[in-house]
């Protein structure tokens, strides 16, 4: 384990080898990542890679035989190797071992890229490789969560904070039921024509908002006072994520997730799950997200 710094400009960005996980996104000083405090939740920003969520079944069928997946997968519980690095990039690897094997029975290289790429802007990018000679099933996604108060901002509340989109646009969520997995049965009613979210406590009743399709995959965590706050852009990424640990952290995380967790209805099929990708054997599936802080 140890702690990698990116810094160009103002923007400085820390990464531990341990998850490939982001421990900082500080912005002339300011720090707007949470900071793992364990009351509340003791990670910052973990990968999640194979899976997305409570899978539900303790077992699933695939196409090499069983998978015993872990909840968000286990990339954040292993040590990635380092396999480039400059002052405002690295790249991570991780593939399978004798661990990863017996739970998800599939070769695969996974590169975790994070990168400075503007002022106040670090992208985040995945890279999946099927070196199996079968089709491979996966989701990937981030959970990086962000001090509500941002930084700079004495005399702000939580409840100053809201989730503002590009457009209005009408978002329900399924509930989370059954020990993590999601049912559509009975969705949450989010948005009905509006631009935004106000962040409150009242919000997390249900544990995570999931919402899909989001205009543009944009999302912006700001401040209705000071206007600081942190804009994610999510491209290839059809889920976005929003929790808060209760009862009353001081963070919101926003998650861009290409799957999510397990339905009560689905079979135990892991291909057979919504929006699973399937990468063909010596396939490669690569995409980013990004976040800048204003």
């Amino acid at each position: 384990m140890s702690i990698i710094t990116l810094s160009r400009g103002g923007l400085v960005a820390r990464v531990d080898t341990k998850g490939a996980q982001l421990m900082g996104l500080a912005l002339n000083g300011d720090e707007y990542l949470w900071q793992a405090d364990p009351a509340w939740w003791a990670k910052t920003s973990p990968v999640l890679f194979p899976q997305v969520g409570e899978p539900g079944a303790k077992e699933l069928q695939c196409s090499a035989g069983v998978c015993h997946m872990p909840r968000h997968g286990f990339a954040r519980d292993f040590e990635h190797k380092v396999v480039a690095q400059d002052e405002s990039s690295v790249t991570f690897e991780l593939t399978q071992s004798e661990e990863t094997l017996a739970v998800y029975p599939y070769n695969f290289t996974l590169n975790m890229t994070y990168a400075i790429t503007g002022d106040a802007t670090l992208t985040q990018t995945f890279k999946v490789t099927n070196n199996s000679d079968v089709a491979m099933p996966f989701a990937v996604g981030g959970h990086p969560a962000f001090n509500v108060p941002m930084p700079g901002t004495a005399d702000e509340s939580f409840d100053d904070y809201e989730l503002r989109f590009c457009e209005p646009w009408t978002g329900d969520s399924p509930k989370i039921v059954d020990g993590g997995m999601i049912s559509y049965a009975d969705p949450i009613h989010i948005l009905r024509d509006s631009d935004a979210i106000a962040v409150n406590r009242g919000l997390f009743d249900f544990d995570t908002v999931v919402l899909r399709s989001v205009p543009n995959n944009t999302i912006d965590l700001v401040s209705k006072v000071s206007g600081r706050g942190v804009r994610l852009d999510f491209p290839g990424f059809d889920f976005v994520g929003i929790w808060s640990a209760k009862p009353d952290a001081p963070f919101v995380a926003v998650e861009p997730w290409t799957g999510h967790a397990g339905m009560p209805d689905e079979d135990d099929v892991l291909e057979h799950r919504d929006n699973i990708i399937i990468l063909a054997p010596g396939d490669v599936d690569e995409r980013s997200f990004s976040m800048t802080v204003h």
